[in-house]
């Protein structure tokens, strides 16, 4: 049976009652957040945790896990990473087996062929949640709620949150505990905060995606020459060209009753940070629906192979899609 991740994560202690749950998808930071969280409201019971390797060399170990009693623990809790169709029949025998103990599986995205997640989608016993990648609304939830407490808390400091992360929400939660930890007095300073956070790598991305979105080859060869792409920005770096495409489609899509385009993107929703305003309205007269939709495209194939192809290098892959929107700017 499938669980929606907001649902579960409003209702995390009814997720206790299921006997095993599969969690799956892009959304690292979100499983994350279901792991620690899970490990907090059952830190009385017994808790083990296992990579997938580790019980595909010893077979027997988690049936023998699941039968080995303790006379100390009142539950037994089993944490699985790493998981994919290679553990399917270990899950299905442990699914006949299982008394007290409660499995939590975790795995990358999984197609919908895969065995794994067709017996927890078909099962009426146990449990799937998705955990796919989340918007701006939740993400402002997440920055909303944990900083709530705090002074200074306004729509540009959230603003600068998501633009520095690119609804990342392991970079979300990274950067509010920064926050938290800085400001102990709960006042917190904008200007502080720009400090703060991890700012020089997303400007310097930041300004190569302009460049490409604006048509400007020669500029956008050049930062592409001297722009550092970092492994673990990939789902960033593609986030933050998604959000700038979009954008420019809710303009494009406006433009029928209005043709001022500073008053559209001024009256956008959320607002636009300052400093994207004059970028924005300049790429708005160079793009139009023919172009945005051929972004998209773009954009989805690349995210495809980003996500499903492990070898490929990905660093390369996002240069390609800048090249190819830089191309697409310039096109008739």
């Amino acid at each position: 049976m499938i669980i929606k991740s907001y649902i579960a994560e409003k209702n995390l202690e009814s997720l206790n009652k299921n006997k095993i749950i599969l969690f799956y998808g892009e959304n690292h930071g979100l499983k994350k957040d279901f792991k620690k969280n899970l490990k907090k409201i059952n830190k009385e019971f017994g808790i083990l945790s296992f990579f997938q390797d580790e019980l595909l060399k010893d077979k027997n170990l988690l049936i023998s896990e699941i039968k080995n009693k303790s006379l100390f623990d009142k539950e037994k809790i089993i944490f699985i990473d790493q998981a994919t169709d290679k553990i399917f029949e270990i899950t299905e025998e442990a699914s006949e087996n299982i008394d007290k103990e409660k499995i939590f599986i975790f795995a990358d995205l999984l197609d919908k062929k895969s065995k794994l997640r067709t017996f927890f989608e078909k099962s009426k016993a146990f449990n799937t949640i998705p955990c796919y990648q989340d918007n701006e609304i939740t993400i402002k939830k997440i920055i909303t709620n944990k900083l709530s407490m705090y002074k200074g808390l306004n729509t540009e400091l959230v603003n600068l949150i998501i633009q520095n992360t690119g609804l990342d929400r392991n970079k979300v939660n990274n950067e509010l505990d920064k926050i938290i930890s800085c400001f102990d007095d709960k006042k917190i300073d904008y200007h502080k905060v720009e400090q703060l956070l991890n700012i020089k790598t997303s400007d310097d991305f930041n300004l190569l995606k302009d460049e490409a979105l604006n048509g400007n080859k020669i500029n956008t060869n050049k930062l592409l020459a001297d722009t550092v792409f970092e492994l673990e920005n990939n789902i960033y770096y593609l986030n933050t060209i998604n959000q700038r495409i979009n954008k420019l489609n809710q303009i494009e899509k406006l433009k029928n009753d209005n043709n001022d385009i500073e008053s559209i993107v001024s009256n956008l929703k959320p607002p636009i940070f300052w400093k994207d305003k004059p970028k924005l309205i300049e790429q708005s007269k160079k793009w139009n629906k023919t172009k945005i939709l051929k972004a998209l495209k773009k954009t989805y194939e690349a995210e495809v192979k980003l996500k499903s192809n492990s070898s490929i290098r990905k660093d390369l892959l996002i240069k390609e899609l800048i090249i190819g929107l830089c191309s697409t700017a310039n096109s008739a």
